[in-house]
């Protein structure tokens, strides 16, 4: 399916892509508390709005 080649750059690719992506995060840590404080607030609004639109649709369709 893959040849071996494939294979050792899709690791090094994933490794290495994942090792930037954590360095970029704990670099910035910081700034992610100051600058985006109150978005839990929303995240949990959204999931709730999806939850009440699922709610509306599956009690309205099931009637």
């Amino acid at each position: 399916m893959f040849s071996q080649g494939q294979l050792l750059f899709a690791v090094f690719f994933l490794t290495t892509f994942l090792s930037i992506i954590i360095y970029s995060y704990r670099k910035d840590i910081k700034s992610h508390k100051l600058h985006y404080k109150g978005s839990i607030k929303i995240l949990m609004v959204f999931i709730m709005s999806l939850v009440g639109l699922y709610l509306i649709k599956y009690f309205t369709q099931n009637l």
